[in-house]
């Protein structure tokens, strides 16, 4: 029961930091997550979770990098192979040395060996913390190509040189070669094993298919368990399980490229398993982090054999040569390639620096760690294994917190300070909300609502038709392009009243209301000013004659037969607007679907008042439909302006002036509705 209630509080805290993490965008959720774990672990609870770094391993890190796996751009991967095999193998093994040996020059209690196996340690780099942190900032398609391909395979030849460099500590025998030969074999095993595993998992589901057998919940299951069983078959074997789960997840990926026939029901529900499993899985990782460090650190910060001062500044000394290594060695490798090839540009300094900051370290390093034994071979305490723990977490740290702050700076797309540029991007956003609720009707409309959903459509598109005329992006054309719309929607309108004429279905009574009613919206489209004369013209004329028909002796007889002539006008109109509807959605193309939209919800919105306008009628279920599509519509324009704000595409001031505007439309739609 206890471990139930400590898995419901972990997701309980995984979901308080995506809360915080929307109230507080510029902080990334994995630093929000690891502050509370650190919390959590502060309390006097009596909470102590473990960290069992076998366990760690092939329950977060195995579906994690399987998943990246899959996802990956495999072209991308392959274009940029030799940057990402110089940072994942190269840098790796100069960062074992360079700050190997630095670490045993800063503190000599620190045996070379296990220097390196610290350094080793902390050369993988977190493809999970640099997506969370970079998912709110611009980081160019290539950077973050060369970053997910470098966190894909830094992470094995990091844990590799890590168990060498343990395994020299504790024995005292080191061999360069049998540790080269070894990397080779564990890597290219890990690979192999990896891409054959996956390839038979493959040919199971196809199996399974064969048989007639298209359960979502099997596949699903076979898809779940698929990196869990290839981590522990392959690290059985003594190879890289971190490999084999990569490997294993191109190959899927590749498989569902090609697959010609797959279940549409199959990719929805994997896609949305898969997106919550990650989710949890994340989150999971940085909150035990965050439950490591008062155990890690209190032990250094108890012990009066350490200078809680001079463990600290270790921990920022080698966390800055970590970033000069890295920048040192991604500047030489460019250099260098611009040298053998002239045609080859010089990245700019934004462009090195974002490779450089996004060196993040994370849970594969803090995990790794752990693993550091705690007796030598003789029986001796492993030395300084506190300390380690203690700089392996530090780094992490101020790492992560460098990242957060740097990234933005030099990742942050181009903002002009110009009034114009600010003007530009709040319009576009505001297009983009738009679409955003347009999109959420359209995924919410069905044959019950379609109606209802319609309107809502068109009232959007008049917003984001009014908003293109109000910024100059061409508004003769659109205002041409309508009024041509609307006449080409009359002559619909009349050639069907033509046709039931002809065909004997109304009389000349219908037929000439009909042409007077087309005949005057023509005028009101063409010459607005002229219609409005005549509207008052005929308004005060209309008055005039009712008013002296009062005195009539036919008054009701009068009365009766305007009524019936009335009502059969309503009919009328709303025959033909259906008339036009039907045109226009004959007519309508992707090019010119604002338009035409905007056109048939104001049809759909007449066809509306004119059926309320008849006795009896109860249009109770239609605006209830109306008004729920709408607040959903509202909800979306939230979201994704939202979305945009964390992203990095506007800044605060825009977000806040257009959550006014969405707030100041919601309002007086209430108001209009209550009325």
């Amino acid at each position: 029961m206890e471990f139930f209630l400590l898995v419901l509080l972990l997701l309980g805290i995984i979901s308080l930091s995506s809360f915080i993490n929307h109230l507080l965008p510029y902080i990334p959720v994995p630093l929000i997550q690891i502050a509370l774990g650190v919390l959590l672990a502060s309390l006097p609870l009596g909470m102590h979770v473990p960290m069992d770094p076998e366990l760690f391993f092939v329950l977060f890190i195995a579906p994690l990098l399987f998943y990246d796996g899959k996802n990956v751009s495999r072209r991308a991967l392959w274009k940029l192979r030799k940057p990402i095999l110089l940072l994942a193998l190269g840098l790796v093994f100069a960062t074992v040395f360079v700050i190997g040996f630095l670490i045993h020059w800063l503190v000599p209690s620190i045996p070379l060996p296990a220097a390196f196996a610290l350094a080793a340690i902390l050369s993988p780099t977190d493809v999970v913390a640099v997506g969370a942190i970079s998912s709110r900032v611009k980081i160019p398609k290539t950077i973050m190509h060369i970053l997910e391909g470098e966190g894909l395979m830094n992470d094995a030849s990091g844990l590799v040189a890590f168990k060498f460099a343990v395994a020299a500590t504790v024995t005292g025998v080191f061999s360069i070669v049998d540790a080269g030969w070894s990397f080779l074999v564990i890597s290219i095993g890990g690979l192999a094993g990896g891409a054959f595993l996956a390839y038979l998992v493959i040919r199971l589901k196809i199996f399974i298919r064969r048989l007639g057998m298209e359960d979502v919940t099997i596949h699903m299951l076979i898809q779940i368990l698929t990196p869990f069983v290839i981590y522990y078959l392959i690290e059985h074997f003594h190879f890289s399980g971190i490999l084999s789960v990569v490997a294993a997840g191109i190959v899927h990926g590749i498989y569902r490229d090609r697959d010609q026939s797959p279940s549409y029901q199959l990719q929805t529900v994997s896609r949305s398993t898969w997106t919550v499993l990650i989710y949890i899985l994340n989150g999971l990782v940085f909150v035990l982090l965050g439950l490591q460090i008062p155990a890690v650190t209190g032990e250094i910060f108890h012990d009066p054999l350490f200078n809680n001062w001079e463990a600290c500044l270790y921990i920022f000394i080698i966390a800055a040569a970590l970033f000069l290594l890295r920048f040192i060695w991604i500047s030489s490798v460019w250099i260098l390639e611009r040298l053998l090839k002239e045609q080859v540009q010089m990245p700019s300094f934004s462009a090195i620096g974002i490779l450089t900051i996004s060196g993040v370290r994370g849970a594969v390093t803090l995990a790794g760690a752990f693993t550091i034994p705690y007796v030598l071979a003789d029986g001796s305490p492993f030395p300084e294994r506190s300390l380690l723990l203690f700089i392996a977490a530090g780094v992490i740290l101020a790492t992560l917190l460098v990242a957060s702050i740097c990234l933005p700076i030099l990742a942050r797309t181009e903002k002009a300070g110009t009034e114009e540029r600010q003007v530009e991007l709040e319009r576009t956003a505001m297009l983009q909300t738009i679409e955003a609720a347009i999109q959420a009707v359209r995924e919410l409309m069905n044959d019950e609502n379609r109606g209802a959903a319609v309107s809502v459509i068109a009232n959007y598109n008049k917003i984001r038709n009014r908003i293109s005329l109000l910024s100059g992006g061409y508004p003769e054309q659109i205002r041409q392009a309508e009024m041509e719309v609307r006449m080409k929607a009359l002559d619909a309108e009349a050639d069907y009243i033509e046709k039931l004429v002809k065909t004997g279905q109304i009389d000349r009574d219908a037929l000439f209301l009909a042409q007077e009613y087309v005949q005057r919206i023509r005028l009101a489209i063409t010459n607005r000013m002229r219609f409005r004369r005549l509207f008052i013209w005929s308004l005060l004329k209309r008055t005039l004659f009712m008013f002296f028909q009062r005195f009539s002796p036919k008054y009701q007889e009068r009365v009766e037969n305007r009524r019936a002539r009335t009502k059969k006008a309503l009919q009328l109109r709303v025959i033909m607007a259906k008339a036009a509807i039907r045109f226009l959605k004959k007519q309508m193309t992707p090019e010119n679907e604002s338009i035409y939209l905007g056109i048939i919800g104001e049809y759909n919105d007449m066809i509306t008042k004119l059926k309320q306008a008849k006795t009896g009628e109860d249009h109770t279920q239609f605006n209830q439909a109306k008004r729920e599509l709408q607040l959903k519509a509202f909800q979306a324009e939230r979201d994704h302006i939202q979305t945009l704000y964390e992203e990095g595409n506007i800044t605060i001031d825009i977000i806040r002036k257009i959550r006014k505007q969405i707030n100041i439309r919601e309002a007086y739609w209430e108001e209009k509705t209550i009325h």
